[in-house]
Formats: C-alpha cells, structure tokens, sequence
C-alpha cells in the first residue's frame, strides 16, 4: 500500500463555493494539476526548457508564442514545490481540477497582533537580514557604509505602485537617500532627454 499524503495544512475557504463563480476566471489553468505521476524535477526541466526556447527564438508564430506563455505559467517551479508532499485532493478547483489559486495567494484572517502585521509593507526578519548581508549594510544610492540605528529598508518598487517585501524587492538606504526617494519611480524609468535615455524612435 502506497504511504497516505497528508493533507496541506492551510486551511482558506474556497470564494466559489459561495459566490458560485470563480473569481480567477480561466487563470486557474496556470496553476498547478494534483502532482500525480509528474515530479518537481520535471516540472522545474520543463520550465528552463521552455525559458531557453524564447531566448533562442523557437516560437514563431503568435499561436506558438501564447501557448508557450501559458506553458511557461503553468510550469513555474515554486507553485508546485508549495504542494509537493501533499494530497492536493482538497484544494483543487472543483471545475478545472488545478490546484485553486487561494491556497497561494490568499492569507488566513486572524486577529492575534503577528497576524495583524501580515501587510505588503510588513517585511519579516528572515528578509530583513538577508537584504542587510547581500547588501553589505552599504546605502545602494549614495554607497555609504550606513549605522544600525539608521539603516532603512527600501522597496525599489513602492508599496503603494504595487511593490513587495521580498528580498528581490528590498534594499538598503541611508535615512538622507531614503527620505529623497519618496514614492518616485524615476530611477526606473527612461526619460527623454537624459543622458543615456533612448533615442526617441
């Protein structure tokens, strides 16, 4: 007898089974299939080899292109590492019979005061020190080596232009270079004019 999976430990309503209709529409279909016989292995192969053939430029034509789009999304590795181990039987879509997207991006209501801080702007330690070490506690604007009391933790991407807490999104400031940056998005943007901006087409 096979070993039983045991069952994935979130527990989040479904929005489906009251509102009778999925609000992630026909984007469920870029979530993941109960694992069954495929393994993280192969899904992780089937994604680099679906990266490698945009960068050669296999893909044509502009069916070629949305379906290898929609192969891509399916096939992202961290999507299906959430689940592995698990019997995905109780979160699947009830229609599709992907794995329903709410089990990996929604957030358990609670009302204890950690579960509270929960927030787009809310950066856990874990991230904290990992942005402070690949950062070298150096101000990634003006390069100074910056105090503990006064370090500051930026989102390159602002919270409120859609901006997360991860560490790909994180970086260390001086209070000076945080406090002119504001909400900008000007240092990711070309602008006409600058030195080094594209020439107008």
């Amino acid at each position: 007898m096979p070993k039983r999976k045991p069952k994935y430990p979130q527990v989040v309503c479904k929005p489906c089974w009251e509102l009778k209709y999925c609000p992630y529409g026909i984007l469920v279909e870029e979530f993941p299939l109960s694992p069954g016989h495929r393994t993280t292995a192969d899904i992780r192969a089937r994604f680099y080899e679906i990266l490698e053939g945009f960068g050669r430029g296999d893909f044509k034509t502009r069916e070629e292109v949305s379906g290898m789009i929609q192969s891509f999304l399916y096939h992202v590795p961290e999507n299906w590492e959430q689940f592995e181990g698990y019997d995905t039987t109780q979160v699947e879509c009830n229609v599709f019979g992907h794995v329903c997207p709410v089990f990996l991006v929604a957030e358990g209501a609670t009302e204890t005061r950690k579960g509270r801080r929960i927030g787009s702007r809310y950066i856990p330690r874990d991230v904290m020190l990992k942005v402070v070490r690949r950062d070298g506690q150096m101000c990634q604007l003006c390069g100074r080596n910056v105090p503990d009391n006064e370090l500051h933790l930026d989102h390159v991407i602002p919270v409120s232009r859609g901006g997360t807490s991860t560490v790909e999104n994180l970086r260390v400031l001086c209070v000076g270079c945080n406090t002119k940056k504001s909400d900008s998005l000007d240092e990711l943007l070309w602008h006409r004019g600058r030195p080094n901006a594209p020439e107008d087409a």
